[in-house]
């Protein structure tokens, strides 16, 4: 949305209760910086699954072994 603006509109940032007039350079860079940040997040979180998924098999392998021996 905004690189539909130009330097003529007004932008806004909500601080609180309050509208805040913002310079569209800045309001680009604090939404990229977001966008970042959560793109950073959602791969972190990705890998950290991963690895949970990975430790979860070689206890399931683990698990079964156990199991056979007991037999």
């Amino acid at each position: 949305e905004l690189s539909l603006l130009d330097s003529s509109n007004t932008i806004f940032k909500l601080l609180g209760p309050v509208l805040v007039k913002q310079d569209l350079d800045e309001a680009k860079a604090t939404v990229a910086k977001r966008l970042e940040y959560i793109t950073a997040e959602m791969k972190r979180y990705e890998q950290q699954m991963q690895e949970l998924e990975r430790r979860s098999e070689q206890q399931r392998e683990v698990l079964g072994r156990l199991q056979q021996e007991l037999q």
